[in-house]
């Protein structure tokens, strides 16, 4: 470190909950010399789940990220969390990562985590391989999996790029030991051998391709080539004159149309037993992007009227990066960064342009897992490397770091909104200032943690993206702080938002220190379903002198509403448009003060004439259960207001999709486990806010 750019991958793991993706780091990092044991989920002796959370729950929870070599490459690896609860550990990893490997299980195929972590690597434009995992399972069903990709990633506007998964091997049996065609190796289609795997994976021994698999072998090959042959005239010469095709070219073109987003090579394995992962980084190398193949980064300089700058993959450039990551610790808050230009060296002085600080560099370190690596301080770093900082104190998520004398702000990561919340409150008057302090040292941690106290109640309210997030967040408080907390039943995170239209004219007559005011605002305030965050503000008339303090007025109420309440309860107003119409104003009298006071009259009587709307947020649910308590879970889904979307069989499996209300799955987990004996398994993830019904209603006493 530093290395050389055209040999650095920084890629990331990335799949549903359960698919394998520790397992298949744990295999990368045992194949690459960097372990020489295989850590075991089940046993939590993993590398990257190393929080005791993680060990206990034996799920990952935090995104972590260890450094190896394979083939002439350094890969720096994030894996990632399967929960949807932590999705904002995916968002910030694949901001700064170059590549991605999304991993499938041959038994349940694309989950409803597969798809989000798939739009999340098509808002960042990452290319990605993909791998299937665990076809030794019961029901492994590789040719089901690969339909899937393409029917559920290429539906019209539900994605920016078409799913375009090409095999490059595929596997001889499938399943466990005991059925007739048992897994047992796979097929390399560019090569064209027959691969099996020894000493958990270390030792590939390379045999003819069994003749009960020729016929199928040469048709997915012919396949391959007919496929690239779409993006090389040279391939498609050779395939036309029916020439052979030299492995070289097809590495060439494959790696030419993944950089291009055109296909996804698809590999196939068992990470469990150490079976096809050596080829997953073989692709790794071959195939995904190092940093000099990525389109140069472009940000605003804040201090040129936001002027456009660009940054190209360069060392010699000047040097840019962005804060993805922090992680509090007593010695010095550590601050995980990518560099996109430039180098940073240690004890150096950089800007935050964000909050026009400089910000001190003291030290750098290599990552291992979520911790400083034991031995890896380093004097510097260059472009394309993944690195944590100690020293900078006001930069946060998603902020850049870069050269004084070369100011570039880069694009922010955006993460969801929060859905649940409860209220939190220290055993004794003496840890409420120690409770106050940590709260918000995990809110520099994990920007979907919101932590804030209601101005009704005087309570400390805590908020996050489920009721996982929260257990966790609250066990980290008694384990890690020692603080004694009580919890009380989590609350749903409901919006406002109007029933109809209004047309009204906010006045201002007044005499405010002896002044006579006036002023008259006409607005229009409706729905908008395009608007899911909150509020739009359109100005629909020529540039007038008080139109600026009009819309600052607006969005003041905005916030006030946000925070002490609605028309209907304490929720944030959404799904409005705000339209200015016209404003009246005389030649004395006319200020910024009357038209903010008239404004903000219009904006009362508006809301209160459109009359208002309770918006609920709901989930979606994808429920994997042996079929034979389809019966008991579709009446528990029905008797939570659930509304069934589509029901899948496999095997002697029911894919279940739902869409219910939050508050009504409150404690669903443990309740899915007692209908189906421990033996179902369910994601939830948010959908969108829909209005909410009369009984819900009731309860604020509308």
């Amino acid at each position: 470190m530093p290395h050389n750019i055209e040999q650095i991958r920084n890629i990331g793991i990335i799949a549903h909950i359960d698919a394998g993706k520790t397992t298949v780091t744990e295999r990368m990092l045992f194949l690459s010399g960097f372990k020489h044991r295989v850590g075991m989920v089940d046993k939590g002796t993993t590398t990257t789940d190393d929080d005791p959370e993680e060990e206990e729950r034996g799920i990952t929870i935090y995104s972590a990220c260890v450094m190896f070599d394979w083939a002439g490459v350094h890969i720096n690896l994030l894996d990632t969390p399967g929960h949807v609860d932590f999705t904002a550990e995916v968002e910030r990893s694949l901001r700064v990562l170059d590549g991605a490997v999304v991993v499938f299980s041959a038994r349940e195929g694309v989950e409803a985590q597969s798809e989000t972590v798939w739009r999340q690597a098509d808002k960042y434009h990452v290319p990605r391989i993909a791998f299937i995992n665990k076809l030794d399972r019961e029901g492994a069903d590789f040719d089901r999996v690969i339909e899937q990709i393409q029917q559920r990633f290429s539906g019209v506007g539900r994605f920016e790029t078409k799913a375009y998964p090409v095999r490059i091997t595929i596997p001889v049996g499938q399943g466990p030991s005991h059925v007739d065609n048992p897994f047992r190796g796979v097929i390399d289609l560019i090569e064209m051998e027959f691969l099996t795997f020894e000493d958990e994976g270390k030792t590939i021994n390379r045999h003819s391709i069994p003749a009960d698999y020729v016929e199928e072998a040469d048709y997915w090959r012919s396949q391959l080539i007919s496929d690239l042959s779409n993006f090389s005239d040279e391939l498609m010469e050779l395939a036309i004159e029916e020439q052979p095709v030299s492995a070289e070219l097809i590495h060439k073109v494959l790696r030419e149309a993944t950089l291009s987003h055109m296909v996804q090579p698809v590999l196939c394995g068992s990470a469990l037993h150490g079976i096809g992962v050596q080829l997953v980084l073989d692709a790794v190398a071959r195939y995904l992007p190092s940093p000099l193949d990525r389109p140069p980064v472009r940000g605003i300089n804040l201090y040129k009227k936001n002027a456009e700058e660009i940054r190209n993959p360069d060392p010699k450039e000047p040097f840019c990066a962005l804060v993805f990551k922090i992680l509090p610790a007593k010695t010095g808050d550590l601050y995980w960064i990518r560099v996109y230009s430039g180098t940073l060296a240690a004890n150096t002085r950089v800007l935050c342009p964000a909050k026009d600080k400089k910000e001190n560099i003291a030290q750098l370190w290599q990552i291992h897992a979520s911790k400083k690596e034991r031995d890896g301080q380093v004097d510097k770093v260059t472009t394309g490397e993944i690195v944590c900082a100690i020293g900078p104190r006001y930069a946060v998520t998603g902020d850049t770091l870069c050269d004084a004398k070369a100011p570039i702000q880069l694009e922010s990561i955006t993460f969801p909104e929060t859905v649940i919340e409860m209220a939190i409150e220290p055993e004794s008057t003496a840890d409420r200032q120690k409770l106050a302090d940590t709260l918000e040292m995990l809110k520099r941690q994990d920007p979907t943690f919101k932590a804030s106290e209601s101005v009704d109640t005087g309570q400390t309210l805590i908020a996050g993206m489920g009721e996982l997030h929260l257990e966790v967040i609250k066990n980290r408080l008694l384990r890690d702080f020692n603080l004694n907390v009580k919890v009380h039943q989590p609350r749903v995170s409901y919006r406002e938002t109007v029933a109809g239209v209004s047309d009204v004219i906010g006045e201002c007559h007044r005499v405010v220190g002896g002044q006579q005011l006036f002023a008259k605002v006409r607005l229009k305030i409706e729905p908008d379903e395009t608007c899911e965050a909150g509020i739009r503000v359109l100005n629909l008339i020529p540039p007038e002198k008080f139109i600026p303090e009009i819309c600052d007025t607006i969005v003041e109420e905005l916030t006030a509403r946000g925070q002490g309440g609605g028309l209907i309860g304490c929720f944030p107003l959404a799904k409005i448009r705000i339209s200015i119409l016209d404003i009246e104003t005389e030649e004395q009298g006319s200020n910024a003060m009357a038209f903010s006071i008239a404004a903000s009259d219009g904006f009362e009587k508006g809301l209160n004439e459109a009359g208002p709307v309770l918006l609920e947020p709901v989930m979606r649910l994808a429920i994997t259960s042996p079929t034979e308590y389809h019966g008991d879970l579709a009446n528990d889904l029905s008797r939570r207001r659930a509304i069934i979307v589509s029901t899948d069989s496999l095997a002697d499996m029911t894919i279940i999709e739902a869409h219910a209300p939050l508050a009504e799955l409150f404690g669903y987990a443990n309740a899915i486990r007692s209908l189906s004996q421990g033996r179902a398994a369910c994601s939830i993830e948010p959908l969108e806010y829909q209005p909410a019904p009369e009984l819900v209603l009731a309860r604020f006493g509308v």
